[in-house]
């Protein structure tokens, strides 16, 4: 299969010498076969090839085009795909897949609406999150709309379980759906900071096996964050009822509050009326956060202020959620398809001192791209009607990029390098300027996205937001047409005006007089299996690589445990190829070392991670999935100080990963990591045995490694895949 492969790769590529040279990696292939090779119902592979797909792919969206302009569209698609764009996961496996399997859908993320405090509410939300993940979708929910553990349900008459009981039965469900579609189900969960049980929900994790299904986060506060740098009192709260406000015993506190109950009591200023729960120390809960993060990953961190300033649709909407990874803010029901376009692919004269970014060759990949992505707009294949009208909406989007620290090594520029920022700027602005060129010509050509057409009646709380809609001459009450109110007054656009390039200024103006296909252009996701498997080892999204020579624990269907896969980094491969064939991580030989500026995770600072970060972020309308990978040894003392260090830089949110053996095993694990850690098995005689992490041991009939068999029994998995 790799030939064949091979053959196909040099075929497409014949502009791009350096990439023919490099054969993909028996994991890559592997992971393209699993995962996005069209197959019928008995197994058998309808595509033949990964060109094949590509041209499956290639077909379903210029199928959406006019009749007399799908096979142009369809010819330049195919060479998009085949120089570097990537689409997601969703759409490589379910575009042009109907005849196979008709219920599946092309978008990566969703946000559930609105979870109702009520028993039917609950449950009818879980009935349309497991639709969700049935057709191949993440979804993201906010679960602080739950009243606290122990508050009164007058109508039951009985004292509630509280949210993390009700996070067991979406946990649960979800296990279930992706146990039998053969691919695991993604969840978000988030959680403001002010809820009464939100120390329950930062250690949920530390119980072994629980909300497995789920990713974390804290929505996190300008307010919480002050409260912290100045050691004030921070109250939990919830909105209190009638009985409660009336009782000269309870202590309440009037707040703006996300998604209130219906009944609850406001005063003159539009805030709720709400119960305090527990008073204690901002500084003392921040610690808890720090710990759980340290010690487990989780939860994560979401500046859910900076996400909703930033918003482009800041007049029609307010997010809670995100998708599964984070890279996604979404509104209740909102939905957004994903693409990466893969950075490796515009390196010449790699790791030489002629390197260079091929720009126009990006541009070129960007525009087309972004035609490309809003046409997945139209195959959606969203189960739920409030999900496809949303999307039909606003037809976000999410274009970003992969294979950032690899192109980084390949133009020997070490990544978190001062030089390194100033290029990841201009990478995500080249992105976004390309796009929202295309952005007009197709609404010019289609039309514009419905909600930038639709007037909106200015509210007081608009204007509280936004001054400087006074300083222009609106007052309350008038309506604004939307592509007004997001062209001029969103706050990611006015970074267009502050460049100082005419050129810029130009492009605000003809998106106020012409409007936009879309709502939103840009997202940084994970992109862990395209990335492996696609871009033949890339390093994902945003990040370095995770290191250069590695194991990946992958997930097979009728496996009882996960399988440690042997992965090299692309930027490995690509040197030997066309530099040194002898070349590997930690050569003894001088000869066979690699050059210093061949960076991995591990050698790169948390505040370089946050600064790569912050130099996308700026131009990125939606978010990024990023995590700051650290050393196990990794001093608690530094490492708090990351999440301090990303507010202060702006960011919308922050995520870190330390390898800690004793409490999970983790995606991708380094082989020096495995084999030095002791895994400790109890046998039914009651006699241990000790296994370094990294040695194979047969059980039940399957040989595993120590780190997976311990970590499937542990956590309650073993045998149900």
């Amino acid at each position: 299969m790799t030939a064949k492969i091979q053959a196909v790769s040099t075929a497409m590529n014949e502009d791009q010498t350096e990439a023919t040279a490099i054969e993909f990696q028996e994991a890559s292939l592997d992971i393209w076969d699993k995962k996005y090779r069209l197959k019928d119902k008995f197994g058998r592979p309808v595509d033949k090839s990964i060109q094949d797909t590509y041209d499956r792919v290639a077909r379903a969206l210029a199928d959406v085009e006019e009749e007399d302009k799908r096979e142009y569209w369809h010819q330049q698609f195919v060479w998009a795909l085949a120089n570097g764009a990537i689409p997601a996961g969703r759409i490589m496996s379910n575009a042009g897949a109907e005849e196979h399997k008709p219920a599946t859908s092309t978008i990566n993320c969703t946000v559930s609406g609105t979870i109702p405090d009520s028993m039917d509410g609950i449950l009818s939300m879980v009935h349309e999150a497991g639709l969700t993940l049935k057709a191949g979708c993440g979804i993201g929910y906010e679960f602080s709309t739950l009243r606290p553990k122990g508050a009164y349900v007058s109508g039951a008459g009985a004292y509630t379980s509280g949210p993390l009981s009700f996070m067991d039965i979406y946990d649960k469900m979800c296990f279930t759906v992706s146990s039998a579609g053969g691919r695991r189900g993604a969840q978000m969960g988030t959680f403001d900071i002010s809820h009464p049980d939100i120390i329950d929900f930062i250690r949920a994790k530390r119980e072994d096996g629980r909300l497995r299904q789920f990713n974390l986060s804290c929505l996190i506060t300008k307010d919480f964050m002050e409260a912290v740098k100045n050691d004030s009192d921070w109250h939990l709260v919830f909105p209190a009822s009638r009985t409660e406000v009336d009782d000269p015993e309870t202590q309440i506190v009037f707040r703006s509050v996300a998604n209130p109950p219906k009944d609850c009591i406001r005063d003159d200023r539009g805030r709720v009326a709400c119960k305090v729960y527990r008073t204690m120390k901002a500084r003392r809960l921040w610690d808890i956060i720090m710990a759980s993060t340290y010690d487990y990953a989780e939860p994560g961190f979401i500046l859910i202020d900076s996400v909703n300033e930033m918003n482009n649709n800041w007049f029609c909407e307010e997010i809670r959620a995100t998708n599964p990874c984070g890279e996604q803010p979404l509104p209740p029901y909102g939905a957004c398809l994903l693409g990466s376009v893969n950075l490796t692919r515009f390196v010449r004269n790699a790791f030489t001192d002629e390197a260079y970014f091929d720009w126009e060759a990006y541009r070129k990949v960007v525009a087309i791209f972004t035609r490309m992505l809003d046409n997945v707009v139209e195959i959606n294949g969203l189960p739920l009607s409030k999900q496809r009208d949303e999307i039909m909406r606003k037809r976000r989007h999410g274009m970003g990029f992969l294979g950032l620290g690899s192109t980084l090594t390949m133009l020997r520029t070490p990544y978190g390098s001062e030089e390194s920022l100033k290029f990841t700027e201009q990478i995500a602005y080249e992105m976004a300027r390309t796009g929202y060129e295309v952005g007009i010509e197709l609404a010019e050509e289609k039309g514009e996205a419905p909600a930038l057409a639709e007037e909106y009646e200015i509210t007081p709380e608009m204007m509280a937001r936004r001054p400087e809609l006074a300083e222009d001459g609106y007052r309350v009450g008038d309506r604004v047409q939307g592509r007004i109110l997001w062209a001029r007054y969103s706050r990611y656009m006015q970074q267009f005006a502050k460049t100082g390039k005419a050129e810029d200024q130009a492009l605000l103006d003809a998106l106020v007089e012409k409007g936009c296909r879309f709502t939103h252009h840009s997202s940084i996701a994970p992109t862990g299996t395209i990335s492996l498997s696609l871009a033949n080892n890339a390093s994902n999204g945003i990040e370095p690589s995770f290191a250069h020579h590695y194991s990946r624990n992958v997930i097979r269907e009728g496996r009882k445990t996960k399988e440690k896969v042997d992965v090299f980094s692309y930027e490995l491969l690509a040197y030997r190829a066309l530099i040194n064939p002898e070349a590997m991580p930690y050569a003894e030989d001088e000869q066979a070392r690699l050059p210093d500026y061949f960076i991995s995770a591990d050698e790169v600072t948390p505040k370089q991670h946050v600064d790569i970060q912050a130099a996308a972020q700026r131009w990125v309308d939606s978010s990024i999935s990023k995590t700051a990978n650290v050393p196990t040894d990794f001093p608690y003392e530094d490492f708090k100080d990351i999440y301090m260090y990303a507010y202060e830089q702006g960011l919308k949110g922050c995520t870190t990963f330390r390898f800690n053996p004793e409490a999970f095993q983790g995606v991708l694990v380094k082989e020096e990591d495995l084999a030095n850690t002791t895994y400790r098995f109890k046998l039914e005689d009651g006699t241990e045995v000790e296994l370094k992490g990294n040695e194979e041991v047969e059980y039940d009939g399957e040989v595993h490694t120590a780190a997976n068999l311990f970590d499937a029994l542990k956590e309650g998995y073993y045998g149900k895949f």
